[in-house]
């Protein structure tokens, strides 16, 4: 009798517990939802852009990036963002240095055995480092200002361009106090250089933003195979005529005493 007795009461136990849960556990996750669903709702949009600039084989690469209306206190917050450059592109290290030395841009090479003078099929992918500074006309925005050039490509029997494609950059922001927009956008943290030019190392937010373009398609022309014959004997014929005009200046006008 007394065994049955606890079983009616354990079974009671469970049923008051079930309803407890139906009761208590929606509403609380609804809440959770809501208040979620609150802080989305006063986020503000990120929008990535990015443009080439100049033609020919030495194009600059601007990036833009507009936050929405109503952040308060972005100077308190840092950008860097972390662009890819494809194998048919290359970023000379000495020129940013001198981009530096005239606070032109800030912007570092992350990536190591990099040969600026290999062809495309020859090299790798490289990374650059750019620390976005905000838009003096756009109290919202950063820019960021990248020179490029590009690789020479192996020539094609018939058509006489190929593509390159740049991709979207990381986007990583690093604050002093804990913004909203951080609980908006911020997936994952990454470790980077707090600044270009101290070896500290900060713990970013990458964030999501939406960006204008997919990508950014660059068209560079390449050297046909049909006339790799004509190239080559013009350019040997140039050698031998140049190189005989100085031995010919040398030996007319040179001073061979001793």
């Amino acid at each position: 009798m007394a065994a049955w007795v606890v079983a009616v009461r354990a079974v009671a136990w469970l049923f008051l517990g079930a309803a407890t849960w139906l009761t208590r556990g929606p509403a609380a996750a609804f809440t959770a939802a809501s208040s979620d669903a609150g802080i989305r709702a006063t986020c503000s949009e990120i929008t990535l852009r990015q443009e080439v600039l100049k033609d020919g084989f030495h194009r600059d690469l601007l990036i833009k990036v507009k936050f929405g209306e109503g952040i308060e206190d972005l100077q308190r917050c840092r950008l860097l963002i972390k662009q890819y450059i494809p194998t048919g592109l290359f970023v000379d290290p000495y020129e940013l240095a001198s981009l530096r030395e005239r606070n032109i841009t800030e912007a570092m090479m992350i990536s190591e055995n990099f040969d600026i003078e290999a062809p495309n099929y020859l090299s790798k992918e490289s990374e650059v480092l750019i620390y976005a500074r905000q838009d003096s006309q756009c109290t919202d925005c950063f820019q960021a200002f990248l020179p490029v050039h590009y690789r020479y490509h192996r020539p094609h029997s018939k058509d006489g361009e190929t593509f390159t494609v740049v991709s979207n950059p990381d986007l990583l922001m690093y604050c002093e106090q804990e913004f909203p927009i951080l609980k908006c956008w911020a997936h994952s943290e990454v470790a980077a250089p707090c600044a270009l030019e101290n070896e500290d190392i900060c713990q970013w937010n990458k964030m999501k933003y939406k960006s204008v373009y997919k990508n950014v398609t660059l068209q560079v022309p390449v050297g046909l195979t049909i006339h790799t014959s004509l190239v080559c004997s013009v350019t040997l014929l140039v050698t031998i005529l140049c190189s005989t005009l100085i031995l010919v200046t040398v030996f007319k006008y040179g001073n061979f005493s001793l």
